[in-house]
């Protein structure tokens, strides 16, 4: 299924305001669609204790989760940055349990989507398979 990344950017960005980023001011909000085209999105949730601390990219994977979605199909990635950002490691793992390798991952630099997939992202990713050869 083809998603335009305007308009997946678009829909994390709506939800920025949305970011609890009280400590690092940086305000970040994502939004997956699944194997069905729904879409859902999430925003980064701080915590004093920053390890509690829960991004934006997993947020809205897990809503999608919850909501019975079992595969993703794209992932767009707005910021209050200026920086073009990627996905953490721990997210691009996330990312990965879901999401095949040629899945796009759209993130935005000076108005310009650029993306990756996910296995540009996450090379040689630790998946299941791994475990049932151990």
């Amino acid at each position: 299924m083809a998603t335009d990344p305007h308009a997946l950017i678009a829909l994390a960005r709506e939800c920025l305001e949305r970011s609890y980023a009280p400590y690092s001011r940086f305000h970040v909000a994502a939004a997956v669609v699944d194997d069905r085209g729904r879409v859902f999105t999430g925003v980064n949730v701080e915590n004093v204790s920053y390890g509690l601390s829960m991004c934006a990219e997993r947020v809205a994977i897990f809503s999608a989760i919850a909501a019975g979605a079992r595969h993703i199909t794209a992932l767009a990635v707005a910021s209050s940055g200026t920086v073009l950002l990627s996905p953490c490691g721990a997210c691009r793992q996330v990312v990965a349990e879901f999401a095949a390798p040629d899945v796009p991952v759209y993130c935005e630099a000076a108005g310009e989507p650029h993306y990756w997939t996910v296995g540009e992202l996450l090379p040689d990713t630790f998946a299941a398979p791994q475990l049932r050869k151990s």
